[in-house]
């Protein structure tokens, strides 16, 4: 799944066009790496997004194409 579908379905950010504007932007890391848009997210992966002044680091734990907002918490472990 793309980086920014993922950060949408999994609602770390709200709208897919705002997911795909910071990782333009290089807000977005992947394993240490600054990562576009269009990178295929794995479970395992560490993902790093910096909102304004905080960063949130997460673990990805599940890849789905659909998920319930009540299941979307499931998907990544925060790491901090």
């Amino acid at each position: 799944m793309r980086l920014d579908k993922y950060l949408k379905v999994s609602r770390i950010i709200k709208r897919r066009t705002v997911a795909n504007e910071a990782c333009d932007a290089g807000r977005v890391t992947v394993n240490g790496k600054v990562a576009r848009a269009s990178y295929d997210v794995k479970v395992g992966d560490v993902l790093e997004i910096g909102f304004g002044t905080r960063t949130v680091k997460v673990e990805v734990l599940d890849v789905s194409e659909v998920v319930r907002k009540e299941a979307a918490a499931a998907m990544y472990k925060v790491i901090n």
